[in-house]
C-alpha cells in the first residue's frame, strides 16, 4: 500500500505545505520513501528521498517547492525495490508539457505493458508501475492530456488510485472496481485529493465524496470536472482497509473505519466465548476491535502492551529480518495488568505470524496465566496482487498450516479467527462485493495464470 495526495489552490502558493501535511497524515500507508512535486504555473519542482515525511522535508526544502498545485506520495516497496530511484512522484517531459504522477496500487498486467513499451523502444529507469502509466500517457494518440490519461487508464488491469499533475491542472483517477481508495475534498481556496479522508482533515479541507470507480476528476482554476472512462457502479474497495491499513479516523465508502472496527470486535465476542480476566489489544490496529470485544463480552479492557511511537509498522517492512527487529523494539508489556491473568489478545490480522508470535512470547515472559489470541479478520490465505506486500502464498501462515499448527507455531493457549460472514455483518451493506481475495482466493481482477474474468472486462470497456 501507498498513500497519494494532491492539492490545487486558486491563489496561494502553499501547495508544498499542504502536501507535506497531507503526506504526514498518510504516513501509515508507507514509510520507506516520500516525495512532492509542485507547480507555480510555469515550471514543476520536485524533491523526494528515502525516509519518513518528517525526516525528508523541512522548511528550507518546502520553500524550494513553490506553487499552488502539488502532488505527493508515501511508499512502501515490493521486495528488492527499496531504492530512491523508485521513489514517487515521477516527473517527465512529454508533448503535454511536464507531467508528474503518483500511484497507489499494483497492476497485474504490468509485465505485459512493460514488454509492449520496450518493444516500441521505451527505456525504463525505475521498477515502478507509475513509469509504465506515464509512458502510456505520453504515447497516446491524442494531443489532449485528459483524453491521453483516459486512453492509458483503459489499458490498465489491477488496482490503482492516481494523482497526476501538469503546470496547470491536477487529475485524480481510480480503477474501475475502486479497489484502492481515493477521495475529494474542498478547502477555502481550492480542492484536495487524498487516499484517505484523514488527510483532508489535517489540511482543513471539507470532505466532499469518494472518487467513484472508473472516474477521473480534473481540477483546474475554475473548479473540477468529472468523467467516466469505464464501468462505474458498486465498488470493490479492499476490505483490508477496514481491518488494518486505513487510519481509524478516516471515512471510506461512507463508513467510519473506527466504528467498523468496533463492530468487528463486537462480532468477535458474539462468535467466540472464552473465559478471561482482561482484553488486551495488539496496538495500535487492534485497539478498536478490542474495545468492541470488551464492551460486548463484559470482560475489562486494558492497555497491556504499550507501543513505542517511534517504530513503524512491522507488517510493511520490506524484509523478514527488518520485521523481526521491528517487533522486538516495538512493544513493552505493562506487567501489573498482565501478570498471572487470563488474557485475551486481540490482533487485527495474522499474515505471516511473525508479529503475533513475538507478542505472545512477550506475554509469556511477563507471566500471564493464559493467553488466547483472537484475530479480528478471517484467515489470510491468499497473496494480494493489488498492492499489499504479502509476496507468495508460502509466506502466509494460514495458507500452509491448520488451526492447531498455527496455534503451535505462534504459541497461545488458543487461537480464533473472525468468520467471513461475521466480517460482512460488521462492515455492513456492500461488504460481500468488496475485494476480499486475501480471505477467499477469489480475485475480482484476473491475475496471471488465471482464467479471464469476463465481468471485469465488461467493467473496463
Amino acid at each position: 500500500m501507498c498513500g497519494v495526495f494532491g492539492v490545487s489552490l486558486t491563489n496561494r502558493n502553499e501547495a508544498a505545505r499542504y502536501t507535506f501535511l497531507g503526506l504526514y497524515a498518510l504516513q501509515h500507508r508507507g514509510q520507506e520513501s516520500c516525495g512532492i512535486v509542485t507547480s507555480d504555473g510555469e515550471a514543476l519542482a520536485t524533491y523526494k528521498a528515502m525516509g519518513l515525511v518528517s525526516e525528508v522535508f523541512n522548511d528550507e526544502r518546502l520553500l524550494r517547492l513553490p506553487g499552488r498545485i502539488g502532488i505527493g506520495h508515501v511508499r512502501y516497496p515490493r521486495p528488492g525495490q527499496s531504492s530512491v530511484i523508485n521513489a514517487l512522484p515521477l516527473l517527465a517531459r512529454s508533448r503535454y508539457g511536464k507531467v508528474a504522477i503518483a500511484h497507489d496500487g499494483s497492476l497485474v498486467n504490468a509485465d505485459e505493458l512493460s514488454e509492449k513499451l520496450q518493444a516500441q523502444g521505451v527505456i525504463f529507469q525505475t521498477a515502478t508501475d507509475s513509469e509504465i502509466i506515464l509512458n502510456l500517457i505520453a504515447q497516446a494518440d491524442t494531443t489532449d492530456l485528459e483524453q491521453a490519461v483516459i486512453m492509458a487508464a483503459r489499458q490498465l488491469q489491477g488496482a490503482f488510485a492516481l494523482v497526476i499533475m501538469t503546470e496547470q491542472c491536477l487529475i485524480g483517477i481510480r480503477d474501475p472496481l475502486g479497489i484502492r481508495p481515493l477521495c475529494l475534498g474542498k478547502t477555502e481556496d481550492g480542492y484536495v485529493l487524498a487516499s484517505e479522508s484523514c488527510a483532508l482533515s489535517t489540511v482543513g479541507a471539507e470532505f466532499i465524496r469518494d472518487v467513484l470507480p472508473g472516474e477521473m476528476i480534473v481540477i483546474g482554476s475554475q473548479g473540477f470536472n468529472s468523467y467516466y472512462y469505464g464501468w462505474h457502479g458498486e465498488e470493490n474497495l479492499c476490505i483490508f482497509e477496514y481491518i488494518y491499513f486505513a487510519r481509524p479516523d478516516s471515512i471510506m465508502s461512507n463508513r467510519s473505519v473506527y466504528q467498523t472496527r468496533l463492530r468487528i470486535g463486537s462480532q468477535l465476542a458474539k462468535e467466540i466465548n472464552i473465559a478471561a480476566e482482561v482484553v488486551v489489544p495488539a496496538p495500535d490496529s487492534g485497539v478498536a476491535a478490542a474495545l468492541g470485544f470488551a464492551k460486548e463480552s463484559g470482560i475489562p479492557f486494558e492497555l497491556g502492551l504499550i507501543k513505542n511511537r517511534y517504530v513503524g509498522r512491522t507488517f510493511i517492512q520490506p524484509t523478514q529480518a527488518m520485521r523481526e527487529l521491528g517487533v522486538k523494539i516495538k512493544l513493552n508489556p505493562v506487567n501489573p495488568v498482565l501478570k498471572g491473568k487470563k488474557v485475551i489478545l486481540i490482533d487485527d490480522s495474522v499474515v505471516r505470524g511473525t508479529t503475533s508470535a513475538k507478542t505472545v512470547q512477550l506475554l509469556r515472559e511477563v507471566g500471564v496465566a493464559e493467553v488466547h489470541l483472537i484475530v479480528a479478520s478471517p484467515p489470510y490465505i491468499s497473496p494480494c496482487y493489488y498492492g499489499i506486500n504479502t509476496s507468495g502464498k508460502s509466506e502466509l501462515i494460514a495458507a500452509n498450516y491448520s488451526l492447531d499448527e498455527i496455534r503451535a507455531k505462534i504459541g497461545p493457549d488458543s487461537i480464533s479467527f473472525l468468520s467471513l460472514d461475521g466480517l460482512y455483518r460488521a462492515v455492513g451493506n456492500g461488504a460481500a462485493q468488496m475485494c476480499r481475495a486475501c480471505f477467499t482466493g477469489e480475485y475480482p481482477v484476473p491475475i496471471p495464470g488465471e482464467k479471464p474474468n469476463d465481468e471485469y472486462k465488461v467493467r473496463c470497456v
